[in-house]
């Protein structure tokens, strides 16, 4: 091999490699007339999406965000130890080059080396190359110095190694070449010269071997990797059909539900979301059974309430004799009759719809003091009986007062049923606790315990009034109306006998829209 001609100071350089230049990607304009296609393709893109299960969609998702995060870690290992595998061996090459450097004073005569190849050979003689190193020193007109190393010598003979070394040898600096037999190799000449001639120091440095074991450790980590994401996405889908198991017996739950059918609940387990879905669900279907149960009684006691003035209008119609004109106005006062009743029923029973909507109260602040006297004085008018007051509180409270007095008047109206010519009727009203409480009370025969709660329901009657004409709506009315303003009504024994209507009110617990 030629040996460089002259030599200057040791100079290092950049990677001799050449990088691509990067191109920028053209950007293709979107069609126009390409509109309703993609439309149509994103419409069928969600119509397939939505027939994949949320499992499978949650699956999915945790699979593909820990394959992203373990590729991202795999790359950040193997930046970061190729980075580091360089920094060795920059390292390794600045020791050697300081080494050589220090290397001025024969140790055989104590004097400055005054010969080249002197200095190369004490250089190569003292030193222990590393496995991965080979240490080469040229001296013009001679042969190459090689350390004894456990394998390289054949990179000598390669041509790429042999033009980074004629590139380098003169200025120095460090050259990457790649052998077919070595990989990665890294070349870096040091210039040496003297009175004597001129040579230079080469530096080889083999990377093949870092980088096999990175690439070891890197298969290691895939294969790792690749059974963690099977096992997390395995765990994932199994804990996902876990949690959903819930939502799947709703689904069930709600398929088997029919208008005839509202008793079935769904299993609740836990104390999560899910669990707190599951008890609003189960609210909701228990809130359902109930109101279609009771829909169905009224629309049964509405049917038989009504089928019986129906029946006396057919069959005195059926009957009627069209040539008797007595007959005529008989029969024309008790339909007119039958078709007030029917009138007062179906009045009664839209009053009982609308008490559920929103807007069935006008709330308005009501002096409580003045409405007890203005309910006394209006219930006056019911019957002849002996009216008195009980109480009067002073106090202003919300609350729809035409409501409230249709509910009074209607338990007024009910003592005077179920009380005769000069008993006592009571009415009053109390501010306690921040409850209102407004009550009518009479000495009739009272209400026997077991109908304390049936004399509420639609159409209910109690025992003591069998033959009363009504519908049994009045006190229906009364809860609906109480109820509307977050209230309740009950009914106890009056002192020393009778029944005495309770309405209490909490103003704080009513449900209405507040300013």
């Amino acid at each position: 091999m030629t040996t460089p001609r002259r030599a200057t100071a040791p100079r290092t350089t950049t990677d001799g490699t050449t990088a691509p230049t990067p191109t920028k990607a053209p950007t293709t304009a979107p069609t126009t007339g390409a509109g309703r296609t993609t439309k149509g393709k994103t419409e069928r893109r969600r119509g397939r999406l939505a027939q994949v299960s949320v499992r499978t969609r949650i699956a999915v998702v945790i699979a593909l965000l820990t394959a992203l995060s373990m590729t991202g870690a795999g790359l950040l290992v193997y930046t970061l130890e190729s980075a580091r595998i360089e920094r060795a061996v920059n390292d390794q090459i600045d020791q050697e080059i300081a080494e050589f450097r220090a290397l001025r004073v024969d140790p055989r005569t104590g004097d400055p080396f005054d010969n080249v190849g002197r200095v190369l050979r004490v250089f190569l003689t003292r030193n222990v190359p590393d496995d991965d190193e080979m240490l080469v020193g040229y001296v013009s007109g001679t042969q190459p110095i090689i350390t004894r190393n456990r394998y390289g010598e054949e990179v000598l003979d390669d041509p790429a190694y042999v033009r980074a070394v004629e590139e380098t040898a003169a200025d120095g600096g460090t050259t990457r070449i790649h052998s077919d037999q070595f990989g990665e190799v890294w070349v870096t000449a040091v210039p040496i010269s003297n009175n004597q001639g001129r040579g230079a120091l080469v530096i080889v440095n083999f990377l093949e071997d870092e980088h096999a074991e990175l690439n070891r450790t890197l298969r290691t980590y895939t294969l790792v990797a690749l059974l963690s994401l099977g096992l997390i996405t395995t765990i994932a889908a199994f804990q996902s059909g876990r949690l959903l198991a819930p939502l799947r017996t709703l689904e069930e739950t709600a398929r088997d539900i029919t208008a005839t059918d509202l008793s079935r609940r769904i299993p609740e387990r836990g104390n999560d979301d899910i669990t707190a879905l599951t008890r609003t669900i189960n609210g909701m279907l228990e809130r359902l059974d109930s109101g279609f149960a009771a829909q169905r009684q009224f629309l049964d006691d509405a049917g038989h309430e009504l089928r019986t003035p129906l029946t006396v209008l057919r069959g005195h119609l059926e009957l009627l004799d069209a040539d008797d004109p007595a007959e005529l106005d008989r029969t024309r006062e008790l339909l007119l009759d039958e078709v007030d009743r029917m009138a007062r029923l179906v009045g009664d029973l839209i009053l009982l719809a609308k008490s559920r909507r929103p807007d069935f109260l006008n709330v308005a602040p009501v002096e409580l003091e003045d409405l007890t006297h203005m309910l006394l004085a209006k219930a006056r008018g019911l019957g002849e009986r002996d009216w008195r007051l009980d109480a009067a509180a002073a106090g202003q409270v919300p609350m729809d007062e035409q409501r409230i007095t249709q509910a009074v008047l209607q338990l007024a109206d009910n003592a005077v049923k179920h009380t005769r010519d000069g008993d006592t009727i009571a009415l009053g009203s109390e501010l306690r606790g921040g409850r209102v409480h407004l009550w009518v009370r009479d000495t009739g025969p009272g209400v026997p315990a077991a109908d304390h709660q049936l004399i509420f329901e639609r159409f209910g009657r109690s025992v003591v009034a069998p033959d009363d004409e009504g519908f049994g709506l009045g006190l229906s009315i009364v809860q609906a109306i109480v109820t509307a303003h977050g209230g309740a009504v009950h009914v106890e024994d009056a002192t020393p006998r009778g029944a005495c209507f309770v309405i209490t009110l909490d103003p704080e617990e009513a449900a209405w829209p507040r300013s």
